[in-house]
């Protein structure tokens, strides 16, 4: 774990192919904010492998909706997401099940 992660996680020790596409995607364009394996970083971001973002909370299409037009800080006090230019709808797809394959490794349904 790194110093600035909010939470700690266990990683599923495989990845389905969308997911692997769906990281690599996260490490380019969302880890900056997100942390590795979103978790999120103090000060920065908000971890992604939370009980907020569980899929019965907050579904996949507000992750499209997200990337696509930002979105108002109101869960946690990092401010407002911005949207995120350069991902495809496929894209942001790999990394949704990127991320709900770390809840479910986590028990976040």
């Amino acid at each position: 774990m790194f110093d600035d992660a909010i939470v700690k996680i266990k990683i599923p020790q495989t990845l389905s192919n969308e997911a692997i596409l769906g990281k690599k995607i996260f490490e380019s364009n969302c880890v900056e904010c997100h942390g590795k394996n979103a978790v999120g970083k103090k000060k920065i971001g908000p971890p992604l492998i939370h009980k907020i973002y569980e899929s019965s909370h907050h579904n996949d299409s507000t992750f499209y909706r997200a990337v696509e037009m930002g979105v108002r800080g109101h869960h946690w006090t990092f401010g407002d997401m911005p949207a995120i230019d350069g991902i495809t709808r496929n894209e942001v797809k790999a990394v949704i099940s990127y991320i709900r394959e770390l809840q479910r490794e986590n028990n976040i349904f």
